[in-house]
């Protein structure tokens, strides 16, 4: 394994934690990590709050990251 490989797969164990990590901290029925910090004051009808928001680029950021580099080890393990 040169060391290029090593590098994806290090890149990827951590793209994987750390969406684990996104995705349980999303909010589910009742709460999240908007509540939890204090966002939850604002009604529902008003929308996700900035901290949602940026919950949700952050974990689309991991995935995309996560996606690629499992495209790229599979090519480069062939």
């Amino acid at each position: 394994m040169n060391i290029l490989t090593a590098m994806l797969v290090v890149i990827h164990i951590i793209a994987s934690l750390t969406m684990i990590l996104f995705v349980l901290l999303h909010a589910g029925r009742g709460g999240g990590v908007s509540e939890m910090f204090g966002g939850g004051m604002q009604s529902q009808a008003m929308g996700s709050t900035v901290m949602e928001k940026n919950l949700d680029r952050i974990t689309v950021i991991t995935a995309i990251v996560f996606a690629g580099t499992t495209i790229l080890l599979a090519f480069r393990l062939q």
